[in-house]
């Protein structure tokens, strides 16, 4: 089953860090990718750039609009994932407490089955 572990980042939390704490979560993440690498249930990862560069669209009556930022406004964001395929939600579930922003006060992984997936054409 695939999963999505999703990394809710919360930059209060995150300017309150210390420089060595900050390094030692980035440093757990290559050690995290290596773990799950090796054990084949890496899919993929990827980090999002900070909502305010972000936009959101809509269309009505097959119009366009573009707006600046995130939808809701919110403290948290999601700031990245792995997409993981393991055995079951709580491999999943283990997998999500390796990754360091889990041990972080205030941070935290959503961990959510993936349920459709289409792949990119060539």
């Amino acid at each position: 089953m695939k999963y999505l572990l999703i990394m809710h980042v919360n930059p209060v939390v995150l300017d309150a860090l210390t420089e060595e704490q900050r390094t030692a979560v980035m440093d757990g993440h290559a050690a995290f990718i290596d773990t799950i690498r090796e054990s084949g249930e890496m899919i993929l990862t990827q980090a999002l750039a900070d909502p305010a560069q972000s936009c959101v669209v809509s269309a009505r009556d097959g119009v366009p609009a573009v707006t600046d930022g995130p939808f809701a406004e919110s403290k948290e964001y999601m700031g990245g994932y792995y997409m993981v395929d393991c055995a079951s939600r709580e491999r999943a579930c283990e997998l999500a407490a390796m990754i360091p922003d889990a041990s972080v006060d205030g941070l935290g992984i959503e961990v959510r089955p993936v349920m459709f997936e289409a792949g990119a054409e060539m």
